[in-house]
């Protein structure tokens, strides 16, 4: 599985840089495509992240009417609260469906925060058609490069 993550992450590292050689888009910091490469079968799991990357940003944005945020300060906070997002999603939202009980996560620690900081420069709808674009290009290629077998 180890080996899968590296190649995820390695893949998700050319497409994120020939996205932003090429078109000018970011999509949603280097190593995020990677990560939400392997999850693309957790539609859930997905939906969850980008929503946490949301919620962090106009969280982020909603303090930036009450506090000077900017640079450096403002990159930690959108990590940091988009930590607290994910970790609140993952521990504390869980529902049924049809009997069935369903428990939200995200993917990674820093992910949201990581998509929250592009959604706050590029714009909502620029970075999620540019990640989740790339994201399926790099589970493309990983499904090429693995014969099919590894999901």
């Amino acid at each position: 599985m180890e080996h899968l993550i590296q190649l995820s992450i390695g893949i998700g590292l050319v497409v994120s840089l020939l996205f932003s050689e090429f078109l000018g888009l970011a999509a949603g910091g280097m190593v995020v495509p990677g990560y939400i490469a392997l999850d693309l079968s957790d539609p859930l799991k997905v939906a969850a992240t980008l929503l946490a990357g949301l919620v962090t940003h106009f969280f982020v944005r909603a303090m930036m009417f009450f506090m000077v945020i900017y640079g450096r300060r403002r990159t930690v906070l959108m990590i940091l609260v988009g930590f607290l997002v994910g970790s609140l999603i993952r521990h504390r939202v869980e529902f049924e469906v049809a009997s069935y009980s369903v428990d939200l996560s995200v993917v990674g620690y820093i992910i949201p925060g990581l998509i929250a900081i592009w959604l706050d420069r590029q714009g909502i709808v620029e970075t999620l058609s540019t990640l989740l674009l790339a994201s399926v290009l790099v589970r493309m290629c990983l499904i090429l490069l693995m014969g099919g077998e590894v999901f």
